[in-house]
């Protein structure tokens, strides 16, 4: 769920304010929030918010791998906060070649020992760390789910530039889009339901957002898709070679 870039050789121009976020995320996602998001993304009966939070999570895990090639065979996918690992084990049963990395240690082995014993043509390379680290090399898609959303707008497009440079078909990510109630629940610092509350959520103007994208080089928007169910709002946005 958690990942975030931090600056690396291969960073020209790194984002920035990405230091201060670190700690509070991994402390969140590995901290108060762990026995929370294992349940979350299991079987396990939830309440009320949270059943609508795994509704909404699962739709758009389901509307990212629907905008991926059905066959993944001979392809690399990066899933750049994997969390427990759903969309990286979906994307393998595909034939895909996926690098899965996580800030969470504690998500990262929880995603190792879920994964099934047969993935068919796939593999998983299971990592704990940063998404921009350069060893992790080429890609023909990008996955970010959720993990960018903790980020302003300037800060998450300077991320899919770096990421931009290593990827060669596709980049789908998600931002927490703006609106009257996400803005006025941003500032009043209640995004998350009191004892698991997590690194403040940034709400991003779509069309703001959008104007930024228009000056990544190489790369345009494609498809969008917002998805709400109960606590869950979250917006995908696909970019695609020019």
């Amino acid at each position: 769920m958690a990942t975030l870039p931090a600056p690396t050789a291969a960073s020209v121009a790194a984002p920035t304010r990405y230091d201060a976020q670190r700690d509070k995320l991994a402390a969140y996602f590995d901290g108060t929030a762990r026995k929370a998001w294992i349940d979350l993304t299991s079987d396990a009966e939830v309440g009320g918010i949270r059943a609508t939070v795994r509704a909404g999570r699962e739709r758009m895990r389901a509307t990212l791998l629907d905008w991926l090639p059905e066959d993944l065979r001979r392809k690399r996918l990066l899933d750049a906060g994997c969390g427990t690992g759903a969309l990286s084990v979906d994307a393998a049963c595909r034939g895909g070649h996926v690098a899965a990395i996580d800030i969470a240690a504690g998500l990262v082995e929880i995603a190792r020992k879920r994964e099934p014993s047969f993935l068919g043509h796939g593999r998983i390379d299971w990592s704990v760390g940063d998404m921009l680290e350069p060893s992790l090399g080429e890609f023909d898609h990008v996955v970010a789910m959720d993990s960018l959303i903790h980020y302003r707008a300037d800060d998450l497009v300077d991320t899919l530039q770096l990421l931009g440079r290593r990827c060669h078909g596709s980049i789908l990510f998600t931002f927490a889009p703006h609106t009257p109630l996400l803005g006025a629940m941003h500032a009043a610092g209640k995004l998350f339901p009191r004892g698991n509350r997590s690194p403040a959520i940034v709400p991003i103007n779509e069309q703001r957002l959008r104007r930024r994208l228009a000056g990544l080089h190489g790369w345009r928007v494609g498809r969008s898709e917002r998805i709400s169910s109960g606590f869950y709002t979250s917006q995908a946005f696909e970019l695609v070679r020019r």
